[in-house]
């Protein structure tokens, strides 16, 4: 049977931007008649994986996308004696053996590629092992050419997958699944006009008065629910059979989940949040979100205080018990309550998940 860790979180943001549209508003949802804000799950990935979190928790385990690869190994073709041009068609010849992506501006001296590449370490050092085979008379064999491996040690791509267009035998099915959050109570966007002054002009007792800049940015604010599926069968498979980084890879995502913010307009609001309540279930049973808890938003039931946390969390442990009746379902819990000396702590989240690893 597949194991899953099923991680629930309730994270508080006061006045935040941390994840906005094409238009700079914060994104939303609209969820039983009612409109929430939202976090979409790129951005939490996003803030997860390039977060210190995951690069103290998982050194030289973590892989690098971009569309630009190839331009050290065009750098060191050409310190290698070799003309511009003929550095950049077999940096390309590279990108096309590989299936890495298409070739943006062929010929024009980047070897970039149309499409973002996420590729593990050890495909990187391939690529940088590859500017001394690639001199010579044997340059393009293709042998010399090989970068992809089947499952690169990446902790980052074993969680959240990998999707070569051009090359499918490359592909890595994400072993962890990132719901977006959404607050648990209706929410409302809001303006925040501001003004910007102009100190010199101002010191001007002629000079006119007023803002040399106006300006208006929106936000938002309300208790968070995140969701996010691990199938820890599928972690450790996609990180050929190494239990140990799989557990530290669990690890680092649940302290992620609990600690890292988004780094939208952080500097205009400081939201930064840790989760105030976080419910890790365990088992083989078939996964399920308790969004459903919050289908009639937080604040519109008769049951509810006027306390969002307390209700919040009522709500999630009142369907969690209702699944558990229903469906029989015999999942192990571990529940960290801030504030609640009797509760888990983070620490306890942490070690029953390294035990599904580990053993």
């Amino acid at each position: 049977m597949t194991h899953f860790l099923q991680l629930h979180l309730l994270l508080p943001y006061a006045a935040s931007n941390l994840n906005r549209d094409d238009t700079g508003r914060p994104k939303t949802l609209v969820f039983g008649g009612a409109e929430r804000l939202r976090i979409s799950s790129q951005s939490l990935k996003r803030a997860f994986r390039t977060s210190e979190v995951f690069s103290d928790g998982l050194p030289g385990a973590l892989g690098t996308r971009s569309q630009s690869f190839m331009q050290g190994l065009i750098d060191a073709l050409v310190a290698l004696g070799l003309e511009l041009e003929e550095a950049t068609k077999r940096a390309e010849a590279v990108i096309e053996h590989d299936h890495l992506g298409k070739v943006k501006d062929k010929g024009k001296g980047s070897a970039k590629t149309e499409q973002l590449v996420h590729l593990g370490p050890e495909e990187l050092v391939a690529i940088n092992a590859l500017a001394e085979r690639l001199t010579g008379s044997a340059a393009l064999d293709e042998k010399a050419m090989l970068v992809l491996r089947d499952k690169p040690r990446a902790a980052d791509i074993a969680m959240f997958g990998r999707m070569l267009a051009d090359n499918p035998a490359f592909n890595v099915e994400a072993a962890v699944q990132v719901a977006h959050a959404f607050t648990t109570h209706r929410a409302t966007v809001e303006d925040d006009y501001y003004t910007a002054i102009d100190e010199i002009k101002n010191a001007d007792q002629d000079a006119d008065r007023g803002a040399g800049f106006i300006g208006v940015q929106e936000f938002g604010a309300g208790l968070f629910y995140l969701y996010i599926c691990v199938n820890a069968d599928l972690l450790t498979d996609n990180l050929s059979g190494d239990k140990a980084l799989a557990s530290d890879t669990a690890e680092a995502l649940i302290l992620a989940a609990a600690t890292v913010s988004p780094k939208g307009k952080q500097n205009a609001f400081a939201s930064r949040a840790k989760a105030n309540y976080a419910l890790l279930e365990i088992g083989d049973e078939s996964p399920r979100s308790l969004a459903a808890a919050f289908q009639h938003a937080v604040g519109a039931s008769s049951k509810d205080t006027g306390d969002q946390f307390a209700d919040s969390v009522r709500r999630l442990t009142d369907l969690r018990d209702g699944f558990a009746r229903a469906y029989d379902e015999k999942l192990e819990s571990t529940e960290m309550k801030v504030g609640d000396p009797t509760s888990a702590t983070l620490a306890d989240l942490i070690t029953a998940a390294r035990a599904v690893f580990l053993g």
